[in-house]
């Protein structure tokens, strides 16, 4: 789905009239803050001072509240609320977000409105509060909202229905009397979400998890057990037989399937670099894909959609989120995704080249032609700034604890240094400058340093970078004095294949996330900088200029469309091989052990594969059979 088309999408869903059914559901966050506690005079025990209090909508509500915020115009909620306060605030919040309560029941005895309250100390949830556990709806009730659902059912173009919780408004008999409606309207679309009753409402479509499927498969899984995807695509299988409808199952960060009457569609996760909260995560799939079903799509252009609004709610902390068309768009128009995460995961599954150490992730059906190469240079060709994790992460340990850094309690220092070691994980291959925008968040988000205190990307990258080159001007005058040789400080082989694709013909870029001037350097220092006949590029101190997007552009517009020429990149980041996957070219991952210059790192092996590489190998050694792989005239 490209940008012009995925603003039709969000533009059509504008129109279109959704119903949600469900377990209407309030989230309440509490931040205690202790500093202002003292003993209470009843009870002798200190009191528990809340400094802020958010509320927001939860279950069906939270639907409904996606909903709006993509846009949706129409949106009119079906549950039932107690006479208290929570459910004033619902409503509240329902009249102020554009959500239509006025089918909002409300019953008087045995039922509260249905409240998770959620006590923060700090980051910290503490055990959680909740209302509505004890509810019993009555037949009155039960009867009145379906009345009143029936009547609109014509009206709108898709009814969501959701279950929340056991103590909702799904009683045998509502369900009973839902099925009916739903059988009596076979033209209109159903959506149910139900954490209990799944197999329970014949006739409508299905969103679930790939837990929820694989149990309803008759496969015994908890919640923390792992799905394989050949698991997830025979139940998925199994039961569109079985209901003889599309479903939608979800596989958190691994993406989600698909089935319809074309068989199992796989739908790729989303690649996320900062902190996440998959609290809502479902509803906002569930919103978005419905809503683009509403609007006349098909299943696969509704699940790309449902995961570009989860993508975009998991980012936001604190809060059941929701996402905006604007926000949409950003995650849309140029998304990151996550390839063939079971393989990356566990090399049991790889296959490889004749009795090689050359994996292959990706088939092509005809032999390669390529005519242009782009090389990623740290940790693919050269090795000068190895061990650039060792220098970044205690920098940014710094940066986060301040004042802190030395008698911080254990406890904080490891939670800080977990946080950074993930950071660095994801974002390696990405300019240093991008990085250090990302430090100035973290150090935001643990909220140890004044704000006056705070530097900019900028103020960060001199401190980062100050320390990594005095490392590798001690190894570069080390080569000037013979110290240490070009093979000591190269990938094996990697010099050797530049010289052969250079003679075979092969235009050869360098792009790198280092400052250009710097890899121009160490490329001229390590004798092959003139094989890079198409130039060499890095960055230029501007966040939003990525050396190696540029690169791509412009090699795509110079050779055009014309002929079967291939660009291939060989990278160990993700950045490289997630570009040139996007615009179809090869991608050759350099799981590089840096320290050897030798041998498979296994950590980089997963990140390749997931930003998509075809080919995984741990460094040249085997250069001829890379070569013949390659379709490469030596």
């Amino acid at each position: 789905m490209n940008k012009e088309q995925l603003q039709k999408v969000l533009s059509d869903i504008n129109k279109v009239k959704i119903a949600v059914v469900g377990d209407f559901c309030l989230d309440a966050y509490w931040f205690i803050d202790e500093s202002k506690s003292e003993i209470s005079i009843e009870t002798g025990q200190k009191t528990r001072p809340v400094r802020e209090q958010r509320y927001s909508l939860g279950g069906a509500g939270n639907v409904t509240n996606n909903l709006t915020a993509m846009g949706v115009q129409d949106v009119r909620a079906f549950g039932v609320i107690g006479s208290d306060p929570y459910g004033t605030e619902m409503v509240k919040i329902m009249q102020k977000n554009g959500i239509n309560p006025d089918n909002l029941l409300v019953q008087e005895e045995d039922w509260s409105t249905h409240v998770y309250t959620k006590p923060y100390v700090g980051d910290f949830e503490e055990g959680r509060i909740d209302f509505g556990n004890y509810n019993h709806l009555s037949v009155e009730t039960a009867d009145l909202l379906i009345q009143k659902l029936k009547n609109i059912v014509p009206e709108v173009d898709v009814i969501i229905i959701n279950q929340q919780v056991l103590s909702g408004i799904h009683t045998e008999y509502f369900k009973q009397e839902l099925v009916k409606v739903i059988q009596s309207f076979p033209e209109k679309i159903f959506i149910v979400d139900s954490r209990n009753y799944n197999d329970f409402y014949d006739g409508a479509y299905r969103k679930m998890n790939d837990t929820e499927a694989a149990r309803l498969f008759g496969l015994e899984k908890d919640a923390t057990d792992v799905v394989l995807y050949s698991e997830v695509k025979e139940a998925a299988l199994f039961l569109y037989e079985k209901f003889g409808k599309p479903m939608f199952i979800t596989r958190g960060s691994r993406g989600s399937v698909v089935v319809d009457e074309n068989g199992v569609t796989d739908i790729y996760g989303l690649m996320i670099i900062s902190k996440v909260d998959t609290v809502g995560a479902g509803d906002s799939y569930l919103a978005g894909a419905a809503s683009a079903l509403a609007a006349g799509y098909t299943m696969k252009d509704a699940a790309e959609i449902g995961s570009y609004v989860a993508g975009v709610t998991v980012q936001k902390l604190f809060q059941t989120g929701t996402a905006s068309p604007e926000e949409i768009m950003s995650i849309g128009t140029d998304p990151d995704y996550v390839y063939s995460p079971e393989l990356a995961e566990d090399t049991r599954h790889a296959i490889y080249f004749e009795d090689t150490e050359i994996e292959i992730v990706n088939e092509w059906p005809d032999k390669l032609n390529i005519s242009h190469a782009i090389f990623d240079h740290d940790g693919t060709i050269s090795t000068l700034r190895e061990g650039w994790e060792h220098i970044m992460q205690p920098m940014m340990m710094k940066a986060i604890l301040g004042e802190h850094f030395q008698d911080a309690d254990e406890a904080l220092y490891h939670k800080v240094q977990n946080r950074v070691v993930d950071f660095i994980d994801k974002t390696t291959g990405i300019q240093t400058l991008v990085q250090m925008k990302g430090l100035v968040d973290l150090v935001k988000e643990f909220d140890l340093v004044p704000e006056s205190e705070i530097l900019d990307e900028f103020g960060y990258k001199k401190i980062y970078n100050d320390d990594l080159l005095k490392m590798v001007r001690v190894r570069e005058a080390k080569l000037s004095r013979n110290e240490l040789s070009l093979e000591d400080v190269t990938l094996k082989n990697a010099v050797k294949l530049l010289e052969t694709l250079h003679k075979a013909g092969v235009t050869l870029y360098l792009a790198s996330g280092t400052d250009e001037e710097d890899v121009k350097n160490e490329a001229r220092i390590l004798g092959y900088a003139h094989l890079f006949t198409g130039g060499i590029y890095g960055a230029v101190g501007d966040v939003t200029k990525e050396a190696k997007k540029m690169v791509l552009d412009r090699i795509l517009n110079d050779i055009g469309d014309a002929g079967n020429s291939q660009v291939a990149a060989f990278g160990d980041g993700p950045v490289e091989i997630r570009e040139t996957r996007k615009r179809g070219g090869v991608t050759i991952g350099i799981a590089s052990n840096e320290v050897k210059r030798h041998s498979l790192n296994e950590s980089k092996r997963s990140r390749l594969i997931k930003a998509g590489a075809d080919i995984v190998i741990p460094d040249f050694s085997q250069l001829p059979k890379l070569l013949q792989v390659l379709n490469i005239q030596a």
